[in-house]
């Protein structure tokens, strides 16, 4: 018999131009109807400059004061601007404060922003590459680097980082978005988590994926077992309204992919890639799941990725209001996760 299926959702906490304090508010209420429709997890997004949650390990501790048991994780820190140490500083401090509760994804992130943040221009996978190894040399405990006294003189000992979490490594996610990105998480001994799009023209998106979970779980080692987590926007339409609704979103992913369901004032994506000339790169995005409760259930038990993962996470349309995700996410705890979960 399969493992049970965790199940979670996840929010971008979007808001609109001059809305950020009540979008973070809204965020808080999400997560706590979440828990208390029995979702495992919820996660947040971090994107940068733009109307999206940016600082998720400030936010996620102040949810854990309003929840009891819900797991809390980020999906995805981008890596590839932030300093390890600091990092390593930060989740190990909301970890302690979530109470242990925090899955902290990471992944190199969306580029395009090294002047911004004090750098020349780089190799982002390689720069997110070096700072994740010193990162978990960080949460490990283990130096990076010497320091010396306020005199000046060397330091006896390495610095390491007080106060870290070491229990987190047992929680450290790292975003994929293909075969090879896939084998090199597992050869890291990291979790895997899957995301709503895919790099390249992909033919047949779940069977892309299922081959990525394969490929990661031949290459994992380290003493953590391999866990993998995938993304759905699973949609049931329980009223005309919705199907409608749903319907219309559909269709937007379709045709703007990345671009469909923004907030107000949110850039659009590949906007600073088009500033400086370049061209944007092929991604394939999951098709969105939508229709008749019943449907859905088929299609997601139908689902070759979704049945070698061990989480499922419900991708929120960020242009979706606080009422329309409560709704979204009472119709999937009621008429879809009860017939997953049993399915397992």
């Amino acid at each position: 018999m399969s493992a049970p299926l965790t199940v979670g959702f996840h929010t971008r906490v979007p808001f609109a131009s001059g809305q950020a304090g009540e979008a973070l508010r809204d965020g808080i209420r999400l997560f706590q109807h979440g828990e208390q429709l029995g979702f495992d997890r919820g996660w947040v997004y971090q994107r940068h400059f733009d109307n999206y949650l940016a600082s998720p390990l400030v936010f996620l501790p102040v949810v854990a004061q309003h929840t009891e048991r819900i797991g809390l994780g980020t999906a995805i820190i981008g890596i590839r601007y932030e300093d390890p140490v600091l990092l390593a500083e930060a989740a190990s401090t909301a970890d302690h404060l979530t109470g242990g509760r925090l899955q902290l994804g990471l992944s190199t992130g969306q580029g395009g922003f090294d002047a911004a943040f004090g750098q020349e221009a780089n190799d982002g996978r390689e720069q997110s590459q070096r700072r994740l190894a010193t990162f978990l040399r960080g949460i490990r405990g283990e130096a990076v680097g010497e320091g010396v006294s306020f005199d000046g003189t060397p330091l006896d000992e390495p610095l390491t980082v007080r106060g870290a979490s070491p229990a987190l490594l047992e929680r450290v996610w790292y975003g994929g978005g293909s075969i090879a990105s896939a084998e090199r998480i597992g050869s890291q001994g990291l979790r895997l988590m899957l995301s709503t799009i895919l790099t390249g023209d992909i033919h047949d998106y779940n069977a892309e994926q299922l081959a990525a979970i394969r490929a990661y779980r031949a290459a994992h080692v380290g003493p953590r077992p391999p866990r993998v987590v995938v993304s759905r926007s699973i949609l049931p339409a329980t009223t005309p309204e919705l199907a409608r609704l749903y319907a219309a979103y559909d269709q937007e992913r379709r045709t703007q992919g990345p671009a469909a369901s923004r907030p107000q004032g949110a850039v659009a994506p590949g906007a600073v890639a088009a500033r400086r000339g370049e061209n944007p790169r092929p991604m394939t995005m999951s098709p969105a799941i939508h229709g008749e409760p019943a449907r859905i259930v088929d299609t997601l038990l139908a689902d070759v990725a979704l049945a070698e993962a061990d989480e499922l996470i419900a991708f929120l349309p960020p242009a979706f209001g606080p009422d329309e995700n409560a709704r979204l996410l009472e119709d999937i705890a009621t008429h879809v996760i009860p017939a997953l979960v049993a399915a397992r």
